[in-house]
């Protein structure tokens, strides 16, 4: 738990380093083409850009300890408010996403395992290289082609926060769900099946055969049981892949979270927004993976901390 501390920090360090090293100028964004140099050093001067870097960091480094992350440059409001209004729509395709992932994931990966070598098991080790190679935007333009616009089962673009609907709120989210969680599946269900087919190769799963058990409980109470942590433990790395495709499939369908907002303050230039999203998402990752780590003593007795 404490080592989640200068992770953050270093993280802190290199997205302030990273945009202020980066070539433009958000004051000559904010401006317009019109402006000349006196009106840029003037907006440069509002925005404090032209202080020392050290001390730019180290104003919004005590800001971020007090629970600040600044004011955007673009949006004219705390960066705070802007996560707040965005976080309804990210964390719904986030947990849509890892649900529909992880629930069609395991049982794939453990069915492969179960049938080594067989059609099955080849079709999915096929199905995790394609979702592998092709790009999240491909596959988003693909599923709006054929299911939207051929088929009009489900919306292009857009979303419905809940409140107006449950079935509103989930026409809209099924297709980016499952266009992020193609290459989520493909990474969980591969883990899934190498570790179930080494636990099904143990002596314990020949004893459970050999007593008479029913091969459903074989595989779950016994191979997939002792699998679970290599499963888990790819569940939480698997994060990391979710957050950076919330950032295409938000763009992609038109979804105004905080992928999207990350889009719109790159383009724009707004340092707080940008820092305080990556923050924010850097936060997550790390939070999920430590829950991660700790779940390790619910899956294997022999573990403690």
């Amino acid at each position: 738990m404490l080592a989640t501390i200068p992770v953050l920090a270093i993280v802190a360090v290199l997205v302030f380093l990273m945009l202020r090293l980066t070539p433009g100028d958000p004051a000559a964004i904010l401006a317009g083409d019109a402006a000349n140099t006196e009106q840029i050093a003037k907006i440069r001067e509002g925005l404090g850009l032209d202080r020392p870097l050290i001390v730019q960091f180290g104003i919004w480094a005590r800001d971020i300890v007090s629970g600040d992350l600044g004011e955007s440059f673009y949006f004219k409001m705390k960066v705070t408010a802007l996560i707040g209004q965005r976080l309804e729509a990210t964390l719904s395709l986030a947990t849509l996403t890892i649900l529909f992932a992880v629930s069609t994931a395991v049982p794939l990966g453990v069915l492969a395992a179960w049938r080594f070598g067989g059609w099955f098991d080849r079709m999915l080790m096929g199905f995790s290289v394609m979702g592998f190679s092709i790009p999240v935007f491909v596959l988003a333009y693909i599923l709006i082609w054929v299911v939207s616009l051929k088929l009009g089962w489900l919306p292009v673009q857009g979303y419905k926060p809940i409140s107006e609907g449950f079935w509103p709120f989930l026409r809209h989210l099924i297709l980016p769900s499952i266009t992020l969680a193609v290459i989520y599946v493909a990474l969980i269900a591969r883990v899934t099946r190498a570790s179930v087919l080494e636990a099904l190769g143990e002596d314990y799963i020949r004893t459970a055969r050999a007593k008479g058990l029913p091969e459903s409980r074989v595989l779950i109470r016994h191979a997939l049981a002792n699998a679970a942590i290599p499963i888990v433990t790819v569940i939480g790395i698997g994060i990391g892949l979710l957050i950076g495709g919330v950032v295409v499939t938000e763009s992609v369908y038109a979804i105004p979270g905080l992928g999207r907002l990350t889009v719109d303050a790159v383009l724009a230039r707004d340092f707080p927004t940008i820092q305080g999203v990556i923050l924010f998402f850097s936060v997550v990752y790390v939070v999920v993976n430590l829950l991660v780590d700790l779940s390790y003593v619910f899956f294997d007795p022999r573990i403690r901390y």
